[in-house]
C-alpha cells in the first residue's frame, strides 16, 4: 500500500528546487523575512524527505542524486544573492563555489582516470555544509532585524571560509591518496 506513495521525497526534493527562485528574489529585494520563511519551508520540505525515504524506505537513485544537489544548490544560491547584494564578500561566494567545484571535478577525474567514484561526505564535509548553513542562516536573521548578535557576520565568514578551505583540503587528501594506491595496484 504504502508503495504507492513512493514518489513523494522525489516530489519534495523538486519544490525544494522550485523554492530556489523565490528565495534568491527574497534575498535579492532584501526582503529577509519572506526569505526565511521559504528557507524554512525549504528545511522542511528537506527533512520531511528525509523521514520518508528512510522511514519507509523509499530511496530512489534520482533522489540520491537530486536531494543534496538541491541542498547545494539553495546553500551557493543564498551566498551568491549575498554577496551580490554587499552583504558578504564576493570572494567567500568564490571560495564556497570553488570548494565545490573542487570537489565534483575532482571526483570526476578519479571516476574517468582511476575507478567508480562513489562519493560519501567526510565528517568535515558534513560540518562545513553545517557552517555554512548555520552561518547563512544567522545573518539573515540578523539582516531581518530579529534577535541575533551583530558579531555573527565577521565571525561568519571567518567559519565559513575555514571550513571551506579544511574540508576541500581534507576531499583532496584523502581522494589523492586513494588514486595513488589504486594506481599501485
Amino acid at each position: 500500500m504504502t508503495h504507492r506513495w513512493r514518489w513523494i521525497p522525489n516530489a519534495l526534493t523538486f519544490l525544494r528546487i522550485l523554492l530556489i527562485a523565490p528565495f534568491a528574489a527574497a534575498l535579492m529585494a532584501k526582503e529577509y523575512r519572506f526569505a526565511l520563511v521559504i528557507f524554512f519551508l525549504a528545511s522542511a520540505t528537506d527533512a520531511f524527505d528525509g523521514f520518508l525515504a528512510r522511514h519507509y524506505n523509499w530511496r530512489t537513485r534520482l533522489g540520491a542524486i537530486a536531494d543534496p544537489l538541491a541542498d547545494k544548490a539553495l546553500l551557493i544560491t543564498t551566498y551568491l544573492m549575498l554577496a551580490v547584494t554587499g552583504v558578504l564578500p564576493a570572494w567567500l561566494f568564490w571560495l564556497v563555489l570553488g570548494r565545490d567545484l573542487l570537489i565534483v571535478c575532482g571526483g570526476l577525474a578519479f571516476h574517468y582516470g582511476v575507478g567508480r567514484f562513489e562519493m560519501q561526505p567526510s565528517l568535515p564535509g558534513k560540518l562545513n555544509t553545517l557552517i555554512q548553513i548555520l552561518v547563512a542562516l544567522a545573518i539573515i536573521i540578523l539582516l531581518a532585524d530579529l534577535p541575533m548578535q551583530p558579531w555573527v557576520m565577521d565571525v561568519g565568514i571567518l567559519l565559513v571560509a575555514a571550513s571551506a578551505i579544511f574540508s576541500g583540503a581534507h576531499y583532496i587528501g584523502v581522494w589523492s591518496l586513494r588514486a595513488w594506491r589504486a594506481k599501485r595496484q
